[in-house]
């Protein structure tokens, strides 16, 4: 099948309340024009250089997301822009995000990055860490940001149950959170699954998907 054809298909299979992501990293513009013109306005990359590059290159209604590991010296770059940052793993960070936001006069939304997955190579939080973040008065106090929902990455491998036992957790931990909303804390978003487990996501919960190769082939 074409990219067009492939996001035409993996579109017609999602619930109305998932959104889609097409994960667009070490692919040209040309390949993300044809998904563009196929409808798509959502691209997730991972790097911010090449994020910064194509959101220079291609319409300006596209809705792009950071889902890589983000460095603190290099938010300023997507700053004026970037409506998502996926992987937000730490307070510095944070902080580090609305400080760039103040300066662009923006709110910029974000997600929690939870550890689900058992490889040590993955990022993220531990729940009751998010937890202590959202309960401090330094977290109340940033004005520029605000955590839209959480994410994670399960473990690569083969093994159903125990990818489903990380989304399931994954779930649970969002679920504690809605009792704790704020101004700057509205979890409504749970991003979980890719290419290879995103019908399993959805049906653990997830609410929106982060879909590259089965829509754009295998990676350069």
């Amino acid at each position: 099948m074409s990219i067009k054809e492939n996001l035409h298909h993996i579109k017609s299979e999602l619930p109305p309340h998932v959104t889609l992501v097409a994960v667009s990293k070490t692919k040209p513009i040309s390949d993300l024009m044809e998904v563009y013109n196929a409808g798509q306005r959502i691209f997730g990359e991972n790097k911010i250089q090449e994020l910064v590059d194509k959101y220079e290159q291609m319409p300006k209604d596209i809705e792009w997301h950071m889902i890589g590991h983000v460095q603190r010296n290099k938010v300023k770059y997507m700053a004026p822009f970037v409506r998502l940052i996926h992987g937000v793993d730490n307070f510095k960070l944070l902080e580090g995000i609305n400080k760039e936001a103040i300066k662009n006069n923006r709110v910029i939304d974000c997600l929690f990055q939870i550890k689900i997955a058992s490889e040590d190579s993955k990022f993220g939080m531990e729940p009751h860490e998010a937890v202590n973040i959202v309960r401090s008065e330094t977290f109340s106090e940033l004005k520029n940001i605000k955590i839209v929902g959480i994410m994670g990455m399960a473990t690569f491998t083969e093994d159903l149950n125990q990818i489903k036992s990380e989304f399931t957790l994954l779930k649970t931990t969002f679920d504690s959170f809605k009792t704790m909303e704020s101004f700057n804390f509205k979890p409504e978003i749970i991003s979980m699954g890719m290419s290879g487990d995103y019908k399993l996501a959805i049906a653990c919960g997830s609410t929106m998907i982060r879909v590259g190769s089965s829509i754009f082939g295998s990676r350069s």
